[in-house]
């Protein structure tokens, strides 16, 4: 008797039965883009999915564990898509701010072009939970660190603040970009919406751009080292904090911090008496606030302090509220809009007294604040269980000098 050698299947039939199989996946995909996008992850079906697609259900459990599996995978493909066309657009770009400008508009140019997936992704990914634990994800994580990388990049060739607080800025910029893109995808929108790469980046190269040296008042130095001997003393206690870390934490050389305090205890001693002149000087200003600069750290003060302060109606707020495109057309966004008028008012005030800039994109700037809250209280209390211990605190004091810079007037040389 001959031994029989197993059956093998060709490797043309073989590379067939894939192409088949990755063309019913593909075909699948695109047919739950559309039924989600029309409807929504909770009104779509199977069912539906299947039919549009031609397949029966079973073959859609074969690719898939279920709807929401589908949802987010459709949303993978598209941000693969997106990360190949970014590493392509960002080749032999070098200089940060060119990087930087570049990927703000690859980023408003793709969502505009590619109106379902933006859809999909701040719609229906970014408001679930679940979203954030999917393999799709770890593509979002991958987008931002190209922004980190810029950020870094241009702080090391001394074209970005030294001090930034890289997390910070990115989540700045990419709430940015998430609420430029629902202001621009708006069904109230009048004409076709265009986005101002040129403004927005004004905006962004205010806040993160260098200080002059020249321009930097000496209290300000100072108050940095205050604020870093109050933080190393609250940690360590008085004597083991050394001011060698204290310099290190205010970015001054150890020097410099002689130049205003005597010692560690003439330093020990300052702590409470600035934040004394402080709490005088905010409560001659409780019941009147008359600079425009003082009302917008308040403002930003009080808001971050409003939502932060009740963590149910925030996460509500920004898992099923801000990123649901009902809001929009609801008399409750409405009442947003009347809320955030105030910025408005405080910009315009600020421009009439030459202390903010005129040129200074009202709605860009809102886009700006409120998206780059949303991005850090997501950040702050959505995604904590990842994230090192937070000083929220610290980080409010960052964001209010980052948006009072990207404002404000230039001073007048003397």
């Amino acid at each position: 008797m001959l031994d029989r050698k197993p059956t093998q299947c060709s490797p043309l039939k073989h590379g067939q039965t894939e192409n088949r199989a990755m063309e019913t996946k593909q075909r699948i995909l695109a047919a739950a883009s559309t039924v989600m996008t029309e409807k929504g992850l909770n009104e779509s079906t199977i069912a539906e999915i299947a039919a549009k697609a031609q397949v029966a259900e079973s073959v859609i459990y074969h690719y898939f564990k279920n709807k929401e599996d589908l949802l987010f995978s459709i949303t993978a493909g598209h941000l693969q898509s997106v990360l190949d066309a970014l590493y392509s657009q960002m080749e032999g770009i070098f200089e940060p701010q060119s990087q930087l400008s570049k990927m703000i508009w690859f980023h408003l140019n793709y969502n505009l072009t590619h109106k379902d997936y933006s859809y999909l992704l701040l719609y229906e990914c970014r408001s679930n939970l679940n979203f954030y634990h999917h393999p799709a994800y770890t593509l979002i994580k991958q987008y931002a660190m190209v922004l980190s990388e810029i950020i870094d990049n241009g702080i090391k060739q001394g074209v970005f603040q030294n001090t930034l607080n890289r997390r910070i800025v990115r989540d700045i910029i990419l709430g940015t970009l998430d609420w430029e893109t629902i202001r621009l995808l708006m069904p109230i929108q009048e004409q076709e919406p265009v986005f101002d790469v040129k403004a927005l980046m004004g905006i962004i190269i205010a806040m993160i751009g260098p200080i002059d040296q020249n321009e930097e008042i000496v209290e300000d130095k100072a108050k940095r080292i205050l604020v870093a001997a109050e933080k190393v003393i609250a940690e360590k206690g008085y004597h083991k904090a050394t001011i060698s870390e204290i310099a290190r934490q205010s970015m001054v050389a150890e020097g410099t911090v002689y130049e205003y305090f005597q010692n560690k205890e003439d330093l020990l001693l300052s702590i409470p008496q600035t934040r004394f002149l402080e709490q005088i000087e905010m409560l001659e200003e409780i019941f009147v606030i008359r600079d425009p600069v003082k009302k917008l750290r308040r403002f930003i003060r009080y808001h971050f302090f409003l939502y932060t302060n009740n963590p149910n109606f925030l996460r509500v707020f920004l898992l099923n509220i801000c990123l649901n495109p009902r809001f929009h057309q609801s008399p409750s966004f409405a009442t947003h809009e009347q809320y955030t008028s105030v910025v408005d008012h405080i910009l315009d005030e600020g421009k009439a007294e030459g202390v903010f800039r005129a040129d200074i994109d009202n709605k860009i700037f809102k886009s700006m604040f409120f998206g780059g809250f949303s991005h850090i209280a997501m950040r702050w209390e959505i995604l904590k269980k990842n994230q090192p211990s937070i000083d929220k605190m610290h980080e409010v004091d960052e964001l209010v000098d980052l948006y009072v810079k990207a404002v404000q007037s230039p001073p007048i040389a003397q």
